[in-house]
């Protein structure tokens, strides 16, 4: 049987006031659930793929529980820079649903960094893929957007020539 946590709302701060700019994104991996969501869920493997390709990530740490944070540390491609975010994990039910809460740690072109929710969901689909829907909530400027949608699909990008190596 699937374990499955859900948090009380008690047990979690609530959300600050969010934008209404979202980022939707759905993906088709040719992988089984369990394989994606074990690279979605195991910060040894989430290292490989995480990040654009420009900014790979170079450490990934993840206390996979509700209420757990997550922290992440994305290098420039040239080694010069890093760029650092984290959150917290509001929702997990295996292999089905993420939802974590994300934000900068430092201020971008845009300002400063704002709390953002992003909430990840796989489906089994009948030909043993598995499709991703992803959704990244509270962005705080068209900037933002646009560039959150470059480096979440070249996130994806990165974790679809991953899964392939698992074969």
């Amino acid at each position: 049987m699937t374990h499955v946590e859900h948090a009380p709302q008690a047990d979690l701060p609530p959300l600050p006031p969010m934008t209404e700019l979202v980022l939707h994104m759905e993906r088709v991996f040719d992988a089984p659930r369990e394989l994606v969501w074990r690279a979605w869920t195991n910060p040894e493997v989430v290292v490989l793929w995480l990040g654009p390709v420009e900014w790979p990530a170079v450490k990934v740490e993840q206390d996979l529980r509700v209420g757990g944070a997550w922290r992440a540390c994305l290098k420039s491609a040239d080694g010069d820079e890093v760029l650092w975010q984290g959150g917290t994990y509001r929702e997990i039910v295996p292999p089905r649903r993420l939802v974590f809460t994300f934000k900068w740690d430092d201020s971008h072109e845009d300002g400063p960094p704002a709390d953002t929710l992003v909430i990840v969901e796989f489906d089994d689909m009948d030909d043993g893929q598995t499709r991703m829907r992803f959704t990244h909530l509270g962005l705080k400027s068209e900037r933002s957007l646009t560039g959150h949608a470059y480096g979440w699909n070249s996130t994806a990008d990165r974790l679809e020539a991953f899964l392939e190596t698992m074969d």
